[in-house]
C-alpha cells in the first residue's frame, strides 16, 4: 500500500492497525524488497497477503492496467497460489473523487493459480482479471 495513504486524517489510523506492507513507489526496487521480504515472512507467520498488482485505480472503460511482478514472485518465492479477484467498485466508486454512485458492485473470486514461474504467474493472474473485468463491466 503506498505510504500517502496512511497519512489521511482517521482513515490512515485505521488502516494502519491491519499492519500493511508500505511502499513508497518512487522507490521501486527498494519497494519491491519491502514487499518480498516482509511479505513472505507474514506468509511463513500465517498471513495473507492482499497485493494491488496494479498499483493504482483505474478508470472502468480504460481496462486493466499493467500488473506489477511483486505477486507472482512473492507467491512463486513462497510456493503459495494467487487467489485472483476482480471487482467492478469503480463504477460507482469514481476515482479521484469522494462521490459514490448507487448500484451494486460485483466481487469474483477466481480459482487458485499456482506455479514456480514469477513471470507465469503473473501473467495467468493479468489474463484472468482481465477476462473476468470486461464480463462484469
Amino acid at each position: 500500500m503506498k505510504q500517502e495513504i496512511l497519512f489521511i486524517p482517521f482513515f490512515g489510523w485505521a488502516i494502519s492497525r491491519l499492519q500493511p506492507i508500505s511502499i513508497n513507489r518512487k522507490l521501486k526496487y527498494e519497494s519491491l524488497k519491502k514487499v518480498i521480504s516482509v511479505g513472505g515472512k507474514r506468509i511463513r507467520s500465517g498471513y495473507a497477503i492482499l497485493v494491488f498488482p496494479e498499483g493504482t485505480r483505474n478508470e472502468p472503460n480504460s481496462g486493466i492496467g499493467k500488473f506489477g511482478n511483486s505477486c507472482g514472485i512473492l507467491a512463486a518465492n513462497e510456493s503459495v497460489p494467487i487467489i485472483p479477484v476482480c471487482h467492478n467498485a469503480g463504477k460507482y466508486w469514481i476515482n479521484r473523487s469522494f462521490k459514490k454512485k448507487a448500484g451494486t458492485i460485483s466481487v469474483i473470486v477466481g480459482k487458485p493459480i499456482s506455479g514456480d514461474n514469477p513471470k507465469d504467474l503473473t501473467e495467468r493472474a493479468q489474463s484472468w482479471v482481465s477476462k473476468t473485468h470486461t464480463i462484469i463491466n
